[in-house]
């Protein structure tokens, strides 16, 4: 089999870029051998360091480096911008994994932009540009003839997005709800257990479960990111984050959990998008779900989806939404599709 090589530029080497360099440290033969796909980090931009090799870093020694924090002697070690590395390296696929910003998807707007006018392929698990300019992103992509994939923004790297518009692409979806925020369905199941609210999120942030600062999970906000993204991409809306009803989970006590219990139901952060009319509708708010329902058993920092169809009922699917592996799998997943479709 003749493979086909990709070379990837990657803003951020935090735990998505760390997680794509350790399945190439790993897996890189078998993509070769299998699919066909020679897939290579060329290219490194961080706030502190950065690298190119023109043939390819080696993905084990990158990952050594970053842990110790001694970068210098990666080959063509360098600090430099993500717009300089971007403007500058030869590379075929950017991937970008920069903070998120909810409110302008800025700096990664920009970069995904620049990439694609030099006709670069690009691959964001970064929410903040496709929850907030999905229609622009998918029209300059389109305008360049390159591929733009983004299957990471919504439950890391199980396959949520690519289930509804590749494989349920025959059914009309009507509605969808999941748990699409593992930090807040953790806080719930600890609570679940006899804990109240602030023992639990003190518990997820010592896990590294919750952020110091907790607030873009707990209040709903990540969720919401989503709720938006699912409804453009799977039901064609054109929804911003602003626009998706919310409420976290800041309000439900140790008292609520126990009177469901007691019911014999379950409190969960629930993303939900619908159709009302020919509108398209999203919501985020905890919700009690009776224990026979498919998203009530997921617990811990599970995520989980339930898309309704009309020819097939309900589909749930069930898979971790975060952790390095899982969404460095989300990068390379995108990497192998844009592989098939060119083969």
């Amino acid at each position: 089999m003749q493979s086909s090589i990709y070379r990837l530029a990657l803003v951020g080497f935090g735990a998505v870029g760390r997680g794509v360099a350790e399945i190439l440290a790993h897996h890189h033969r078998r993509l070769v051998e299998r699919y066909g796909a020679d897939v290579r980090i060329v290219a490194i931009c961080t706030r502190r360091w950065g690298a190119y090799d023109a043939a390819g870093l080696d993905a084990a020694s990158v990952l050594r480096a970053a842990a110790s924090g001694d970068t210098a002697g990666l080959p063509g070690a360098c600090r430099w911008s993500a717009t300089e590395m971007i403007g500058s390296v030869a590379a075929d696929v950017l991937v970008e994994a920069s903070p998120t910003d909810m409110t302008t998807g800025e700096p990664a707007m920009s970069h995904l932009r620049a990439a694609i006018a030099r006709g670069m392929h690009v691959i964001t698990a970064n929410k903040g540009p496709v929850a907030l300019h999905l229609a622009e992103l998918r029209r300059l992509a389109g305008e360049q003839g390159v591929t733009l994939g983004f299957e990471a923004t919504v439950m890391s790297g199980t396959p949520a997005l690519r289930l509804g518009w590749s494989d349920l692409a025959g059914c009309e979806i009507q509605e969808v709800r999941g748990i699409v925020n593992g930090t807040t369905n953790y806080i719930l199941t600890r609570m679940e257990r006899g804990m109240d609210y602030g023992d639990a999120l003190a518990e997820a942030q010592r896990l590294g479960y919750a952020e110091t600062d907790p607030a873009g999970d707990v209040e709903g906000h990540d969720a919401a990111g989503k709720a938006a993204i699912l409804a453009n991409v799977l039901m064609d809306a054109a929804l911003v984050p602003a626009e998706v009803e919310r409420e976290g989970i800041t309000g439900v006590t140790r008292d609520m959990v126990a009177a469901a219990a007691a019911a014999s139901e379950r409190w969960k952060l629930i993303a939900r998008v619908w159709r009302d009319g020919r509108t398209v509708r999203a919501a985020v708010r905890p919700m009690r779900l009776a224990l026979d329902h498919p998203l009530a058993g997921v617990s811990g920092a599970t995520n989980a989806l339930t898309i309704t169809t009309d020819l097939l009922g309900d589909v749930t699917l069930i898979g971790p939404g975060a952790g390095s592996l899982a969404t460095g799998y989300a990068i390379v997943a995108d990497l192998l599709a844009l592989h098939r479709k060119g083969s």
